[in-house]
């Protein structure tokens, strides 16, 4: 398991330690009044004495935060999980940002300049800006920060393909050099979701991009407190002091990261029944994603304020692994995409018409480069034609291993309806259950399904993860360096290049609409329809600043409220 190393001369919040026999505890965070019922429930379950107190105080202003699942990898370019992603946006800061507009806005960048023929882009960092060991950051930081990041990221890498050299012109200062035009240097460099070009100290980015970091120091808003990391229970950070925030008010993942409470506290709490209590007797303040049989309790509830922090909302889709039968045989891909309908998904997962839409387009529909140009994909179950399809490929019955995440409650019907459409096409399936972080672990292994791989896993993107080809993962088709599932899709590179050279909105379009169609064409996956989940968050918290990630800065929590 990866451990980050604490900074130097970080103070880490105080602890109450609920000792009990055999070396079992109740975790350290339900400390204090407002934690009585939670603590006091764990302590019944172990069964200890419920009435022995819990002594120490809440840490001051501490906001506190059930995260949507739990966390035990921390490093935001070796993965996609979003809970990773915030995570790095607490710890980290980035070049660009995307406002609330979609528009790219400096950051950590204080002027920028563009040669006439478009092909050098000189960059100034803003002064002052420094690492949480106390180092500043340097041009030499950004570069390899941006190395490691192109390694992974699906847009990174066709910039880095498009670059001729990067240089160092001095400390604050330094040149991106293209070879050739490349029409997204600014939306790469900005990009507001899975994987952000995080920057990292030098030393740390040296890491190889298929290697997880071992620190988490940044030069962001907050700082990771690594002695309170338990996995499985809660995650803690400080406000970073020495963080100048940007002037301008706060939009997207852009403008001035304001912090303005002491800490930030993730609970990981698994259990849906028990988040909403938490929620709902002040001992949490936002939980993050709620189940969505959840919101009319939720709605009813003075206390309660349902936010919308990510308006463009979300979509469902399934991933296949292209190195292992059966799914390495395009036809019957096709024809698991033939199986497969988004009504059942989105009445069995969401269940709330309010909340979900249905939509055929790889990119969300009311977006710039949504189509309906799907090369015959229709959103719609048809078993009777999945199946004569399956049996022209030569399907021999070979189960598939279908991962379950148990421990989401916005994804975890999903799979389940998956099994029952892919068996009514002829698919033998091997229904496999596990928390979300163990799936996001095994996906990235390319073992074969019964020596502990896999041949699919159903996922949902934030809008602004998918909104283009060069953004989209599931568009990364490089094979053993692309996106879990690994395929390997010359053609499909071939344009996505074209789309990056593109100037103009309708050529653009063009190119977007060309990748879509090859991905249908090779199934590269399948969009399952679009929903939302707004996070609930107890009145007394404010300034929620809606974007492409959940981003905890600028909010203020009133005291009085606890």
């Amino acid at each position: 398991m990866q451990r980050d190393t604490l900074v130097e001369g970080q103070v880490a919040a105080p602890r109450t330690v609920v000792a009990i026999a055999h070396g079992r505890r109740c975790p350290a965070w339900l400390s204090g009044r407002r934690l009585a019922g939670l603590a006091a429930a764990c302590m019944l379950a172990l069964g200890l004495d419920a009435a022995e107190p819990v002594r120490a105080a809440d840490a001051p202003n501490e906001l506190r935060v059930i995260a949507h699942s739990n966390i035990t990898m921390l490093d935001p370019i070796w993965t996609t999980a979003y809970l990773t992603r915030n995570f790095g946006y607490m710890v980290y800061d980035t070049l660009f940002g995307t406002d609330a507009e979609g528009r790219i806005q400096p950051q950590m960048v204080q002027d920028w300049t563009v040669s006439a023929d478009g092909l050098t882009w000189t960059f100034t960092l803003r002064e002052g800006l420094k690492f949480h060991d106390g180092e500043p950051v340097t041009s030499a930081d950004v570069i390899m920060s941006l190395r490691r990041w192109a390694s992974r990221d699906t847009l990174g890498g066709l910039l880095e393909q498009s670059l001729d050299h990067y240089d160092i012109l001095d400390d604050r200062t330094f040149q991106l050099v293209l070879a050739q035009p490349f029409g997204m240097v600014l939306e790469a460099l900005g990009k507001p979701s899975s994987n952000v070009p995080f920057i990292m100290p030098e030393r740390v980015a040296r890491t190889p991009g298929d290697q997880q970091i071992r620190e988490a120091i940044g030069s962001g808003p907050y700082r990771f407190v690594e002695s309170e990391f338990r996995p499985g229970e809660s995650v803690l950070f400080v406000r970073n002091e020495d963080y100048v925030p940007r002037d301008e008010p706060p939009s997207g993942t852009a403008g001035g990261k304001q912090v303005y409470v002491d800490q930030v506290r993730w609970l990981i709490i698994r259990d849906p029944q028990t988040q909403l209590n938490a929620l709902l007797n002040g001992e949490a303040d936002i939980l993050e994603q709620p189940a969505f049989e959840q919101y009319p309790v939720l709605a009813a509830d003075p206390d309660i304020e349902i936010v919308n922090a990510q308006p463009a909302g979300l979509q469902y889709s399934m991933r296949f692994n292209f190195k292992h039968p059966p799914f390495d045989n395009p036809e019957i891909r096709r024809a698991a995409m033939l199986a497969l309908g988004q009504e059942q998904f989105l009445k069995t997962q969401v269940g709330i018409a309010d909340y979900y839409r249905f939509c055929t387009s790889m990119f969300p529909c009311g977006t710039p480069f949504a189509s309906e140009q799907t090369g015959g994909y229709t959103g719609r179950a048809d078993p009777a034609a999945a199946r004569a399809l399956l049996e022209k490929a030569g399907y021999q019955g070979e189960p598939v291993v279908l991962l379950q995440p148990t421990d989401l409650s916005h994804i975890n019907k999903l799979p389940l309806v998956a099994r029952q459409q892919l068996e009514r096409a002829g698919f033998k399936v091997d229904l496999q259950s596990m928390d979300w972080q163990t799936l996001v672990s095994r996906r990235a292994r390319q073992d074969a399904p019964a020596q502990g791989g896999w041949n699919l896993f159903l996922t949902a993107w934030v809008a602004e993860d998918i909104l283009n080809p060069l953004t989209m993962a599931m568009m990364n088709a490089r094979g053993d360096q692309g996106w879990f599932g690994w395929q390997d899709d010359p053609e499909l590179e071939r344009i996505k290049r074209e789309f990056a050279r593109a100037t103009t909105d309708a050529d653009k379009k063009q190119w977007a609409e060309r990748a879509q169609l090859r991905a249908f064409e090779t199934a590269s996956h399948v969009p399952l329809g679009q929903y939302i989940v707004p996070p609930a968050v107890r009145k007394g918290v404010t300034g929620i600043v809606p974007a492409g990630a959940q981003v905890y800065w600028n909010i203020r929590k009133d005291p009085q409220g606890e």
